[in-house]
């Protein structure tokens, strides 16, 4: 029986490193893979088959199942935004290779609000759901029961009283000490609530590699909320163990808000295998306000890399500063040369972090990194007061990016990740004022402190950089 075991076992190793070998990303990655599943075969096989896929085929399959209808949909939107659309030679270089992966193009007539914190953005989104006269969608990677859990919950349930359409989607590996109780209650009330179901299909049952990290809320497809927030006491600073919790959103009101809504309404088919009636119609910020804006999703259903090829475009692009706010700094080879070539042009290269981290390998890997982005001058910043979670980017005077994709290999190729790209000069003046407060509550790094540190620390660095794919 153990015989056969092992027999089995190699032999599950060598087809599955023939199907690393054919699919990984990365010759690095297919080596490893293929080393491992070949020497460890009891540890790596299972390994492989939960977290060594890059493609999420079933969403893939998915959405061409949905292309008739998304089509028209698609189609019908760029019409209608088309009177929005900035002019080529008035786009900003930042986004103009974001546009083509986005097929959208960059929007005007928006006005976005720069929410700093929990207690801003969930009084924004409270007040936005309150006003909701037709529907609202909800979609977050982390729900808890909680105050502010059930303070959502309450304000939904009201809404779905009066008569106002309510679709919450939330994600099962965020969300697993969600209680029925919770979910129980709203669907009871008329809400339509889903979780987002990675695993579904015999093809995926066993996998936890994919996971959709998505912040949204929409109201009546003419407002949306998009950042690093998700819903639980911690996000407004109540935790003990974190203390100030660092996190931003934005509000979008006109055109691009029509973008958000297609992402959830992609990730709802996934989930449900429907498409509920939406209103598809543009509309300017009713104050005049004219932002620029690019909603741009991203995933591991994607053709190509599209997280990746975002932020190295944008900082390819930047002539006088990158400044970058990420909880997890974990990045793509790809990024750290763009960083490097920033700094030997004399951008302002500025990377703000934690100081206390969340998640012990993340924050290890992550020293593994600043020897090289810093040879160039990029400059490490440790969050300090409290826990930094706000995934932000400021490009030069113009661009600033707020959204919910982290620095790292995963928010680039696993999960399902929103960004928000605003040109607009006013705008990125309040962002930097944000960047310039977050500096004040950190510590510069001094060159040479990864040297100082103890062997075992470092050694404990160069491991936590080998699980990087995976974190």
């Amino acid at each position: 029986m153990i015989t056969a075991l092992v027999v089995l076992f190699h032999i599950l190793g060598l087809t599955s490193s023939i199907h690393a070998v054919m699919s990984t990303r990365t010759s690095q990655g297919a080596i490893a893979w293929a080393v491992s599943l070949n020497t460890f075969p009891y540890l790596a096989v299972p390994a492989y088959w939960v977290f060594g896929r890059s493609k999420f085929e079933g969403y893939v399959v998915a959405r061409r199942s949905t292309d008739d209808r998304t089509a028209q949909i698609q189609a019908e939107l760029l019409e209608t935004v088309a009177p929005y659309r900035v002019p080529e030679t008035e786009r900003p270089e930042a986004t103009s290779a974001a546009e083509g992966l986005a097929e959208m193009p960059v929007l005007r007539g928006n006005r976005v609000d720069l929410l700093i914190d929990g207690d801003a953005t969930f009084r924004s989104i409270l007040d936005g759901i309150d006003a909701a006269q037709e529907y609202i969608l909800v979609q977050f990677y982390i729900v808890h029961d909680d105050g502010l859990g059930r303070a959502l919950k309450e304000h939904l349930l009201a809404k779905a009283e009066q008569g106002v359409r309510v679709y919450f989607l939330y994600d099962e590996i965020g969300c697993h000490d969600l209680p029925s109780s919770y979910t129980r209650e709203l669907r009871e009330a008329g809400v339509e609530i889903h979780e987002f179901n990675t695993r579904k299909g015999r093809r995926n049952r066993f996998q936890l590699n994919f996971r959709n990290h998505r912040k949204i809320v929409v109201a009546d497809g003419r407002v949306a909320w998009i950042g690093g927030h998700n819903v639980g006491d911690e996000y407004l600073g109540k935790d003990p163990k974190f203390g100030h919790w660092r996190d931003t959103h934005v509000r979008i009101e006109g055109p691009s808000v029509l973008k958000a809504q297609i992402s959830f309404a992609e990730d709802w088919y996934w989930a449900t295998e429907t498409l509920p009636k939406l209103n598809w119609a543009a509309r300017p910020a009713p104050d005049g306000s004219d932002s620029r804006v690019l909603i741009m999703p991203t995933g591991p259903a994607d053709e190509l890399e599209t997280a990746n090829l975002m932020f190295v475009h944008a900082i390819n692009t930047a002539q006088k500063r990158i400044w970058i706010a990420s909880p997890y700094f974990v990045p793509e080879h790809s990024v750290i040369v763009a960083l490097q070539l920033a700094g030997l042009r004399g951008v302002d290269v500025r990377i703000l972090i934690p100081d206390k981290p969340d998640h012990l390998l993340v924050y290890l890997a992550a020293y593994s990194y600043f020897d090289d982005a810093g040879r160039t001058g990029a400059k490490f910043y440790r969050y300090q007061d409290g826990f930094l979670h706000e995934k932000a980017m400021l490009i030069d005077d113009g661009v600033a990016t707020i959204g919910t994709a982290n620095f790292d290999n995963r928010s680039f190729r696993l999960n399902f990740e929103i960004t928000a790209a605003v040109a607009d000069p006013a705008f990125a003046s309040e962002v930097e004022q944000m960047f310039q407060n977050d500096f004040k509550r950190a510590r510069l790094m001094e060159q040479g402190e990864y040297d100082r540190k103890p062997w075992w620390f470092r050694l404990g660095v160069r491991f936590a950089r080998l699980t990087a794919p995976i974190q």
